[in-house]
C-alpha cells in the first residue's frame, strides 16, 4: 500500500511529499502523529520542494555569468565597497521601486560578480532576473531583426523584474544597437530594475552611446535616482595569480 502511495505521489509530481513520506518510511521510527500533523508535514515538504525548484528554475533562466553569492563578496577598504549599502540592496527594495544600480571600475575588480550575486539573491527572493553581456546581447538582437525573433527576445527581457547588463561600453554603439538600447531602457523606465556594469566611468557613457539626442534620453532614464558603486583597487584576478590562489 505504501509503495502504491509513493508511486502515485511520483506520478502526480508531488516530489516533496514523495521524498518526505519515503524518508519517514525508511527511518523505521514509529512516531505517533495525529492526522493533522501528518498532513501539515507532507504539505510543508511539498511547499518547500516547489519553492526551491522555483528558485533553481529562475536562476537557470537568468543565465548568470557567475555562480555568485552575497556571503562570498570581498569587502576590503581599498575596493571602495560599502558593505552596508550592499546589505541594503539585499532587501530588493530597489527592484520594488524600479531603481537602477550602476557598477563601475577597472577590469577584474569584481563588477560582474557583484551584479551576479545581487541577481542570484533576487532570484532567491522570488524575482525574475535575466543577465546579458552587452556586446553579445546586441549582436543577438541584430540577428533577431533578420530572423524575426527580435520582438520575442525583447518581450522576454521586458517581463523580467531585473535586467543585468554586463560589460556596458566595451565597444561604441552603432545605430541599430543604439535604437535597441533606447527601446530596452524606455520599456523598463518606471517598470523594472536595471543593473549595469562598466569599465568606463559614467561620465564617458555619453560618448560611447553616440548621437547626442538619443544618448541624452537614454542616460536620463538610466542615471536618474540610480545607486552608484564605483569600485577601486587592483584587479582581483591579478591578486589571485600573484598569491598563487586557485
Amino acid at each position: 500500500m505504501n509503495a502504491q502511495t509513493l508511486e502515485k505521489m511520483r506520478k502526480m509530481k508531488l516530489y516533496g511529499m514523495h521524498r518526505a513520506f519515503k524518508i519517514s518510511l525508511e527511518s523505521g521510527k514509529e512516531e505517533k502523529y495525529t492526522p493533522d500533523e501528518i498532513i501539515a508535514h507532507l504539505i510543508e515538504a511539498e511547499w518547500e520542494d516547489r519553492h526551491n525548484r522555483g528558485i533553481d528554475q529562475k536562476i537557470k533562466n537568468a543565465r548568470f555569468r557567475y555562480k555568485a553569492v552575497i556571503e562570498d563578496m570581498y569587502y576590503h577598504t581599498d575596493r571602495n565597497i560599502d558593505k552596508n549599502q550592499i546589505m541594503r540592496f539585499t532587501d530588493c527594495s530597489f527592484i520594488e521601486k524600479n531603481e537602477n544600480i550602476l557598477i563601475t571600475g577597472s577590469t577584474g575588480i569584481g563588477k560582474s560578480y557583484i551584479a551576479s550575486a545581487l541577481g542570484h539573491h533576487a532570484c532567491s527572493m522570488g524575482y525574475r532576473v535575466i543577465y546579458h553581456n552587452v556586446p553579445k546581447l546586441f549582436a543577438k538582437l541584430k540577428m533577431g531583426k533578420a530572423d524575426g525573433s527580435y520582438i520575442k527576445e525583447v518581450g522576454r527581457i521586458e517581463r523580467q523584474h531585473l535586467l543585468i547588463l554586463d560589460d556596458f561600453g566595451i565597444q561604441p554603439f552603432d545605430a541599430p544597437s543604439r535604437a535597441a538600447l533606447m527601446e530596452l531602457v524606455e520599456d523598463r523606465h518606471g517598470k523594472g530594475a536595471l543593473i549595469i556594469t562598466s569599465q568606463l566611468p559614467i561620465s564617458k557613457w555619453h560618448d560611447v552611446i553616440g548621437e547626442q539626442t538619443v544618448a541624452d534620453a537614454i542616460l536620463d532614464r538610466i542615471i536618474h535616482n540610480a545607486h552608484r558603486l564605483e569600485l577601486k583597487g587592483e584587479s582581483l584576478r591579478k591578486r589571485r595569480v600573484g598569491n598563487n590562489e586557485p
